[in-house]
């Protein structure tokens, strides 16, 4: 099999359990308040506005070995580059108040989730990182379009209350085929095992910002 191949099987126990999380399997089956929705996009919005920030934090930590990797971050990020604002547009669009989602602190999740991730850059071996790719746009894929189809019929908000959910859901199938192409050239074992080893992480991680969506403190909706 290739590394990719490889890699969704050694990571097929955590996806499950990400995917089987109660929040997610009510979405999906539209059995979420609007209070959720707001929620989960506020969290959202406090990791997404780090993925630039992260990927030139992994750019420049590569080393020269690695030069045709630090060229596809750097497409990476003209692709990714204000994604947050989506988000907020989205907050807004739902009947959230954009500026006070935009100021609210994160959740404990979401904190320790971001912070997973500038740390496997900075203290481990920063190809870490795209154990978070996987993560975030491999869900995306799998989730995202159905998610976003169950809950703005569960709760009839308009569709521009979902363009993160939905864009994501479309473009990181595009995504996801580059990111495979990407994992099969890496022929580094030391590689290949921290992609591996982080994937496992940030897939609990992640599953944290939905296990305890509910416990993040409330912010004020529009008037």
């Amino acid at each position: 099999m290739s590394f990719h191949d490889d890699l969704l099987a050694a990571t097929a126990r955590e996806r499950a359990a990400l995917i089987a999380t109660p929040l997610i399997q009510a979405a999906l089956a539209g059995r979420i308040e609007r209070s959720d929705y707001l929620a989960f996009l506020t969290q959202a919005y406090h990791h997404v506005r780090h993925t630039v920030p992260l990927l030139m934090a992994c750019g420049a930590r590569l080393p020269a070995r690695l030069e045709w990797l630090r060229e596809a971050i750097a497409e990476y990020i003209q692709e990714e580059t204000g994604h947050q604002e989506w988000v907020l547009d989205d907050i807004a669009a739902a009947g959230g108040d954009r500026a006070v989602a935009a100021h609210s602190a994160p959740s404990v999740a979401t904190e320790l989730m971001v912070a997973y991730a500038y740390d496997t850059i900075a203290r481990g071996n920063p190809v870490g990182f795209f154990g978070m790719v996987l993560v975030l746009e491999g869900t995306s894929v799998a989730l995202a379009t159905r998610a976003a189809q169950s809950i703005e019929q569960a709760l009839q908000l308009p569709r521009n209350a979902f363009s993160y959910l939905l864009s994501h859901g479309d473009l990181d199938v595009e995504h996801t085929g580059f990111f495979e192409g990407l994992m099969n050239r890496l022929d580094d074992p030391s590689d290949r095992a921290a992609v591996v080893h982080a994937a496992r992480r940030f897939y609990h991680l992640y599953g944290e910002i939905f296990r305890t969506l509910r416990d993040a403190p409330e912010w004020a909706e529009a008037a």
